[in-house]
């Protein structure tokens, strides 16, 4: 509980509730959702999906915590690009999912350069919703 508050502290974060961050959040759940599901494209499931999952990552955090935009998108941004390196190094084996569809598709199975670069756009969309 201590660790937690310092936490908070240190980063000047605040507990609320956000309905227009939920709001945010769900449509792009939703969209997410669809696309894995229906859309089997060269470019917008593999680059829209990941451009919208930082969005997505984003846009959870706000729904709970107040702190400065920059930082928060920055931080997700840094959380993608360490997901996509761990790709690089088949950590869904690591982790025994590989035959599991679900957590594969979640988690990532291989890792591209493109990837790095839709995080960045999302976290250029993200810098978008300012404070």
């Amino acid at each position: 509980m201590i660790l937690s508050g310092l936490f908070l502290y240190h980063w000047n974060m605040k507990l609320t509730f956000n309905s227009k961050f939920l709001f945010i959040f769900l449509a792009i759940l939703i969209a997410e959702i669809l696309i894995a599901k229906y859309l089997h494209d060269a470019f917008i499931r593999p680059f829209g999906g990941d451009v919208l999952v930082v969005v997505l990552i984003y846009a959870f955090f706000r729904i709970f915590i107040k702190m400065n935009y920059k930082k928060l998108a920055f931080s997700v941004l840094i959380f993608s690009f360490i997901i996509e390196a761990l790709q690089a190094v088949q950590y869904v084996n690591w982790l025994g999912f590989e035959n599991n569809k679900f957590w594969s598709t979640i988690l990532g199975t291989y890792f591209t350069f493109y990837d790095l670069l839709a995080y960045f756009v999302g976290y250029l969309i993200c810098l978008l919703f300012k404070d």
